[in-house]
């Protein structure tokens, strides 16, 4: 990516933040925007999601932004339209870095017991 693109990326991801707080998160959601890239000719932008809730399932969250998805880009559009010529395409898409570290962690947690447990019969 190049310099514009990850300075255009890091706007966005801030702006989609405030956004998607002040107006789409349901009371007792947390929706934090962890990463967005953008491809080099600035049309599309996918954007990470990941979502905290008590009481909801997440996929719904993640529908009712997919169907709010234009209203979004429309706020989106009257932050940043100074900065760039088209708004890109916003893609939401969950982000399941947290899952991955925990199931990595957990690999590790065996591994070491597993190890151990070597370690304890010789």
């Amino acid at each position: 990516m190049s310099i514009r693109t990850e300075r255009l990326g890091s706007v966005i991801q801030k702006d989609l933040g405030q956004i998607l707080q002040r107006g789409y998160q349901p009371s007792g959601t947390f929706i934090t925007v962890t990463q967005v890239r953008i491809t080099e000719d600035l049309t599309i932008a996918k954007v990470y999601l990941s979502v905290f809730t008590q009481d909801r399932d997440p996929k719904t969250i993640y529908q009712h932004i997919d169907e709010h998805q234009d209203e979004i880009r429309y706020e989106l559009a009257s932050k940043i339209k100074n900065q760039v010529r088209r708004i890109p395409e916003l893609l939401f898409f969950e982000d399941d870095t947290s899952e991955y570290v925990n199931r990595m962690e957990q690999l590790f947690k065996k591994a070491r017991e597993q190890r151990s447990d070597k370690n304890d019969d010789k």
